[in-house]
């Protein structure tokens, strides 16, 4: 009859190899020009500025500009995204620091792209906008404006009073709308057109920020007075949707130009670079990391190497998205050392266990009793240290994570005035290091007590010296 205990170790280490297969070379399947992902690999891993190379920059109000509203700062922050998508820039971070009026912006180099002027692109960033209300919506195959709905501008910009996301007012009808304040220009101009499209059938006025179409609502009725209403057609806004579109409207009646405070650009020859060395490092440290290991504390230490190899792939599952439906993580040099330092933290952990399970074995325990007073007593040392370094990893990502993240909202109050500046570098180093200390309790201590227990029930290996005990 066959000891279940005794398969644990091949179905931990069958499980760990086919894990980090999985993790760094990823599954996919290709169909002519067409790639089907089912698990995400390294490759898919979007790399930061500091390693891709790209441009760093942050905008500001001109100084002499007062009474800067929070609405203000969100529909710059949506003209620059728009533009980032003019330019074809779809790979880009925009965080807003509403405390200091700053917006910072980064992009990486694109890939295909040889002649890009960043000094050109982040001049145009900071442009005030075009917005234009137009008859119909006939685009180029570029989408640019042609016909009728180029050459008939309804409203712009400084018609646009305010423009506001709300739930419907209309008995019988509930969703979310934008409401827009017209200036009474902008009134009269917009009561001849709606005029004329509502007798006509699906007269459409869309919407454009600069050369871009943003929106393409119907004319149902004769709009007259200062206010008017996009509904968003039969199937409606979204609380987002409806807040965003107001965003892009704002944005076009700016009162200012947005400035460049800062402005920096990295060549992706300097991140490749300090990325070769820092992965040639990694490799050489995983194979001597082990090799001590197995010396010093013999089993323990060689079933370590895989609990390691396990800690390793997991830390690059939770960076690369892993599964095809959750984004991947943008990943910095000081990312890259909190995946080293956690994955040292893992070593330590297994020291701390191994040693203990040395000295009682050395003691006169037995080597399964040694093996399970190990774990036991080294787990309250390995859970005080990982749990501060947790803490920190939190602090970090609050007082310098993206406004939006769920740390930042929560410790806003005590880091505010940080601001968001340098999120792309800090928050990676905190969110792997919480991953880190995540794979060092899955892989460090569950996987390798399983394995070592497992092993432990064969005869050949209940020998003590293979756990750095004398033999009896």
């Amino acid at each position: 009859m066959i000891n279940k205990s005794k398969i644990v170790f091949f179905i931990v280490a069958a499980v760990i190899v086919t894990f980090a297969f999985s993790a760094l070379f990823g599954i996919d399947y290709n169909f002519g020009d067409r790639r089907d992902i089912f698990i995400k690999s390294i490759a898919d891993i979007r790399w930061g500025i500091d390693i891709r190379g790209g441009v760093d920059a942050i905008f500001t109000p001109p100084e002499d500009q007062e009474n800067i509203t929070h609405e203000q700062m969100e529909a710059a922050e949506e003209l620059i995204k728009l533009r980032l998508l003019n330019l074809r820039v779809t790979d880009s971070e925009v965080y807003t620091d509403f405390n200091q009026h700053r917006i910072i912006v980064r992009f990486p180099w694109k890939s295909d792209e040889a002649d890009f002027d960043p000094e050109a692109a982040i001049k145009e960033l900071g442009e005030t906008a075009l917005l234009t209300f137009r008859e119909g919506m006939e685009t180029t195959e570029d989408g640019l404006p042609t016909g009728i709905t180029e050459s008939t501008i309804i409203l712009e910009g400084a018609d646009i009073t305010n423009a506001e996301a709300g739930v419907s007012q209309e008995s019988g009808k509930g969703g979310y709308v934008v409401y827009l304040t017209l200036s009474n220009d902008g009134a009269v101009k917009f009561s001849e057109a709606t005029r004329r499209l509502a007798a006509e059938t699906n007269g459409i006025i869309s919407i454009w920020m600069d050369e871009m179409m943003i929106s393409w609502p119907t004319v149902e009725n004769h709009i007259t007075g200062n206010s008017a209403v996009i509904t968003g057609g039969a199937e409606g806004f979204s609380a987002d949707d409806a807040q965003a579109l107001a965003n892009k409207i704002n944005s076009g009646s700016l009162p200012f130009k947005l400035e460049t405070s800062s402005y920096s650009t990295i060549p992706p020859a300097l991140g490749e670079n300090a990325l070769q060395a820092m992965l040639i490092a990694g490799i050489i440290s995983f194979i001597f990391i082990a090799i001590f290991m197995t010396f010093i504390y013999r089993l323990p230490g060689a079933v370590s190497a895989i609990s390691m190899l396990g800690h390793i792939a997991g830390s690059m599952a939770a960076i690369s998205g892993f599964l095809w439906v959750f984004d991947s993580f943008t990943l910095t040099l000081p990312g890259i050392a909190g995946i080293i330092l956690g994955i040292g933290m893992g070593v330590d952990a297994n020291i701390v266990t191994f040693a203990r399970i040395k000295e009682e074995i050395i003691n006169g325990k037995s080597v399964s009793g040694a093996i399970d007073i190990g774990y036991t007593r080294g787990f309250t040392a390995v859970f005080d240290g990982n749990m501060t370094v947790i803490i920190v990893a939190i602090i970090l990502m609050g007082a310098f994570g993206p406004p939006s993240s769920m740390f930042a909202q929560i410790l806003n109050p005590i880091f505010f005035m940080f601001g968001p500046s340098t999120a792309g570098a800090i928050y990676s180093f905190g969110f792997t290091l919480i991953v880190g200390v995540l794979m060092n309790f899955i892989f460090s201590i569950l996987a390798s007590k399983l394995m070592i227990k497992s092993l432990s029930n064969f005869k050949a290996f209940q020998n003590p010296r293979l756990y750095g005990g004398n033999k009896k």
